[in-house]
């Protein structure tokens, strides 16, 4: 039913990593191919390509649905429809920034101050000359094609590049002047196909894996025995997504209790719920939590 295109490159073992969790899982000759498939009745062809491609193929019908980044969107201008952010990324999920950085010892302090001139590389010339007009800066825009951050001071004077982190850009000597985006990975899709009925419900099936997913990431399942003396003590100290779910045990003088947790911290959190009176914790990995 839908043909899906999702991201070669950075973003690739992550998305590979989400697809398997989801269960959807992405399977290819090797790493290197670019043809694959989904054993799921709802995909019937698979191409893993770049992701500075994605929104131009999506747009023009040649894929129905596809998972790049905001940038992208934005840097093709692509009229494409959002089914929404997925927050992962290839360091973490914290989203990525397109910045513009100058030498540390550069006497900038606001895209302002650029002289007229000002040689800047970047992978998003679009995005980059739009920003500069914005701002009233006259600059010459040079494309690059990679190791963008090298390029700097003896090829041009500032770049526009993603960040993640931040910590090239300091190893490289560079100091953000300004984010021109934030930006996450996105489910996308083609407008057409997104407009008939059966794909859209498709679609919307996919991204409630994807999401459930991600949303689960992180988060374990506790459970465990109290008695009813003791339960206050255990709920005052049980953290929940909403509220724990407290169920009464044969005999009526126990109760069994369950909530979602975060991972980190339970070294410290099943301790004091012993301590509090608690018995029988089991902790439960969680693949998915859909709401």
């Amino acid at each position: 039913m839908l043909s899906l295109v999702l991201p070669k490159g950075s973003l690739e073992k992550a998305t590979m990593q989400l697809f398997d969790a989801a269960d959807l899982t992405v399977q290819r000759a090797s790493d290197r191919d670019y043809r694959a498939s989904i054993d799921d009745p709802r995909i019937d062809r698979v191409r893993v390509l770049r992701p500075q491609e994605i929104p131009t193929y999506l747009e023009q019908g040649l894929f129905d649905l596809g998972i790049t980044g905001r940038d992208w969107i934005t840097e093709t201008d692509a009229d494409v429809v959002s089914l929404g952010e997925l927050k992962y990324s290839k360091a973490t999920s914290n989203p990525v920034r397109v910045i513009m950085a100058v030498p540390d010892g550069a006497p900038w302090r606001t895209v302002a101050d650029l002289p007229e001139g000002v040689r800047i590389s970047t992978e998003f010339p679009a995005m980059t000359k739009r920003y500069l007009d914005r701002h009233g800066v006259k600059a010459t825009v040079v494309p690059s094609y990679g190791a963008t951050e090298a390029k700097v001071p003896d090829i041009v004077d500032a770049i526009v590049d993603l960040t993640e982190t931040g910590s090239s850009l300091r190893k490289n000597g560079l100091r953000i002047l300004d984010t021109l985006l934030t930006s996450y990975t996105e489910l996308v899709a083609n407008r057409e196909a997104y407009e008939d009925a059966e794909k859209r419900a498709a679609m919307e099936d996919i991204s409630l894996l994807l999401q459930g997913v991600i949303r689960a990431r992180g988060k374990v399942l506790l459970k465990l025995n109290v008695a009813h003396g003791d339960l206050q003590k255990v709920l005052d100290i049980m953290p929940a997504m909403a509220s724990p779910t407290v169920t009464s045990l044969a005999g009526g003088e126990s109760n069994a209790v369950e909530s979602v947790v975060a991972k980190r911290g339970v070294n410290t959190l099943i301790p004091a719920l012993k301590a509090a009176g608690a018995h029988d914790i089991l902790e439960i990995p969680i693949a998915k939590i859909v709401d």
